[in-house]
């Protein structure tokens, strides 16, 4: 979202949901399933009905007892609108903040972007005025650069080093 240009969410990505892969054949339903003669099984896996509410299937996509065109995994009760709403660190909140940042600061617009040398696993983009955006996916720690404030984070930045698997956007100074 830090990078120039739209931003495209599929279908339940701003709630960390994984496509589903044991929807059994019978169910299934993309044309690409029945054009392919059955040996390519489509996108029905990332097209299940969103879970909105509740603690079971259909998750509020509809009353109680629906079953929905393609089904809903179990593991999903966590994962609801609703459930994610009252969490402060879930994947829906930090999409949410994603969002009001880029909105909000001006560097997220027209700003110009420049690449800088990092190790390898580690990303590190800047944007004009004040914005830096690191992800690190090496294995091992790195130290972030100068920075006035942290404005987003996937996970908990301590001591001006950013874990592995992790992703930071920065106000710094141009």
């Amino acid at each position: 979202m830090a990078l120039p240009g739209g931003v495209y969410v599929y279908q339940g990505e701003e709630l960390g949901l994984v496509e589903v892969e044991d929807i059994p054949e019978e169910l299934l339903r993309d044309p690409v399933w029945e054009r392919s003669g059955h040996t390519s099984r489509g996108r029905d896996g990332c097209r299940v009905p969103l879970p909105w509410s509740g603690d079971a299937p259909p998750y509020g996509f509809g009353p109680d007892g629906v079953t929905t065109w393609l089904p809903q995994p179990a593991s999903w009760t966590g994962l609801t609108v609703e459930a994610e709403s009252a969490e402060p660190d879930s994947m829906l909140a930090l999409y949410r903040a994603a969002l009001r940042v880029r909105r909000e600061h001006p560097a997220l617009g027209d700003g110009t972007l420049r690449w800088h040398e990092t190790p390898d696993g580690v990303l590190l983009f800047s944007r004009t005025p004040g914005f830096a955006c690191a992800v690190n996916v090496s294995g091992a720690p790195y130290a972030l650069p100068a920075h006035r404030d942290v404005l987003l984070a996937s996970g908990p930045i301590e001591g001006g080093v950013l874990p592995h698997d992790t992703a930071v956007w920065l106000a710094v100074d141009d």
